[in-house]
């Protein structure tokens, strides 16, 4: 496996979010020592790109790893360019609880708060 450990991009990732993901890993019964949060941009949305989250097993063999409190994060090459300074947030609200996305680099976006155009 050729992953990368040196981090090329900024990713924040809160203190709250950090502590949902760690609930999922356990919950789901990956390792942080192996596993991860697969942090991703893939086409489409109602802007053009959107946002996901996933709890993985490993690091896929083309991954930039980037090292959390606790856990893991793989980005893989494509969204690389599009993550550099996002904001990983999780908030409760009366109108639900979900992880939010700051990005600097976004040209527009929509209401949903998980799609927007670069």
């Amino acid at each position: 496996m050729s992953t990368t450990n040196a981090p090329e991009i900024a990713l924040t990732i809160s203190a709250n979010a950090t502590a949902e993901v760690k609930k999922f890993m356990a919950a789901e019964g990956v390792s942080p020592e192996v596993g991860g949060l697969r942090v991703s941009v893939q086409p489409g949305g109602c802007s053009g790109f959107k946002y996901s989250l996933l709890i993985e097993d490993q690091a896929a063999e083309d991954d930039t790893v980037l090292a959390q409190e606790g856990y893991r994060v793989f980005v893989d090459p494509f969204s690389m360019q599009y993550l550099n300074g996002v904001a990983i947030d999780y908030v409760t609200s009366m109108q639900g609880s979900g992880f939010t996305f700051k990005n600097p680099n976004a040209t527009g976006g929509c209401g949903c708060g998980s799609s927007f155009s670069a």
